[in-house]
């Protein structure tokens, strides 16, 4: 036997879900050493597979929506909705740590792929439902997406500029930081069960998920009653913590505690209005927000974006520049860190992406695996883990069920 030198080694997941917060969440588990099993629809495969953009490669076309949340995975393809196909399922799950599906409250009943059908045949599976509502509430049948999370949960209601309209984000936040709640909860059930021996079923909701996010929003409206309104780049609850705009029309990023105050006003050549007593405390500076922001807006809009970076880097004032992506994946520090990656496709060609962000000494840092083609390890799962004969995977073939 080798020895396991990514920490998920050993773990098997067996991933029935489909666009992007699973899928995110297995992909990053299977990055740090998990054997993820996708299962896909026959001949569709997971719907984000014809999502845009796609990268043409002759007469062929990929999408890297799909390639972006399915690396380092191995598909199955199993037609759910027959008898020998569900029994399939039951079989791998009977063999697998982790069960993760995200389809709709009462559709894996109604296969018998629920929780209590998965537990009879394997009771220490750790099982993840994830829906838009959870599993119980009035709400449990209702149908949503990312942005509509976000607008349930309050982050548009926070997120535009002062006087503004609700703004969503420029990403998928709540599908992405669901991922990460999926794989958040799927680990801890994991570590768990290694105490214990017992499995469990996670009920997430991508609405809790957001809920669950509102973190200081929530302590200022618990604390204080206040309902935060939009406010831009801008900080509730520190001054200055904002996006300026410079002379050459960049914009640059800054925010400061106390610490910081006297180092920016040196720079900004600000020392003799700045030094007041009480602008030194930063209460006193979000009471007088619209006198600090004022100052500072027309004092930074003087200097070149790079040139005033420069000059807070070598004082110490927190600050960066508002990066567009493809500055981001220029920037010679994301490089030096690995963060631009690529990986082979026998369709799409080389292809970069954004590999995971941790770095171990102890472990093998994460690795990187192209997604698989639809179905392509179909034959050999089967065979490698249900020891199934080429006659009885030709039968499946007939029933449809694979």
């Amino acid at each position: 036997m080798t020895a396991m030198n990514r920490p998920l080694e050993g773990v098997t997941i067996l991933d029935l879900s489909r666009v992007l917060a699973c899928p995110f969440a297995s992909m990053i588990l299977a990055e740090l050493g998990a054997n993820v099993i996708k299962v896909e629809q026959p001949g569709e495969g997971d719907e984000t597979r014809s999502f845009e953009p796609f990268v043409e490669n002759g007469e062929t076309a990929t999408s890297a929506y799909y390639m972006a949340f399915n690396r380092s995975k191995r598909s199955i393809t199993v037609n759910l909705r027959t008898p020998e196909g569900q029994q399939l399922i039951r079989d791998l799950a009977a063999k697998a740590d982790v069960f993760v599906e995200n389809f709709p409250v009462g559709t894996f009943k109604r296969y018998g792929l629920d929780y209590a059908a998965i537990k009879a045949v394997n009771e220490r599976i750790v099982y993840v439902s994830c829906t838009g509502f959870g599993q119980t509430g009035p709400y449990a049948k209702r149908k949503g997406y990312d942005t509509v999370f976000q607008a349930m949960a309050g982050l548009m209601s926070l997120t535009g500029e002062r006087g503004g309209g609700p703004v969503k984000p420029g990403l998928p936040v709540a599908d992405l930081t669901s991922g990460l709640w999926v794989a958040i909860g799927i680990l801890s059930a994991l570590n768990g069960r290694h105490e214990t021996g017992k499995g469990c079923q996670i009920d997430f909701s991508m609405l809790d998920g957001q809920v669950g996010l509102l973190s200081l929003a929530a302590a200022r409206y618990f604390a204080l009653g206040e309902v935060p309104p939009r406010l831009g780049t801008e900080h509730p609850g520190r001054v200055p913590s904002a996006t300026f705009k410079c002379a050459d029309g960049k914009w640059l990023h800054i925010t400061c505690s106390d610490q910081h105050w006297m180092p920016l006003m040196k720079v900004l050549k600000l020392e003799a209005w700045g030094s007041e007593p009480a602008l030194q405390d930063n209460s006193v500076r979000v009471a007088r927000r619209e006198e600090v922001m004022a100052k500072l807006t027309a004092a930074i809009s003087t200097w070149n974006r790079d040139e005033l970076g420069a000059a807070f880097d070598a004082v110490g004032v927190p600050a960066g520049p508002i990066n567009h992506v493809d500055e981001v994946f220029a920037d010679p520090h994301v490089l030096a860190r690995g963060m631009r990656a690529s990986f082979e496709h026998p369709d799409a060609g080389t292809f970069d992406c954004v590999p995971l962000p941790y770095k171990f000494d102890g472990w093998d840092n994460p690795s990187l695996a192209r997604p698989p083609l639809l179905g392509e390890h179909t034959e050999s799962i089967l065979k490698d883990m249900l020891g199934k004969s080429a006659a009885e995977i030709d039968a499946l073939r007939t029933a449809k069920a694979i």
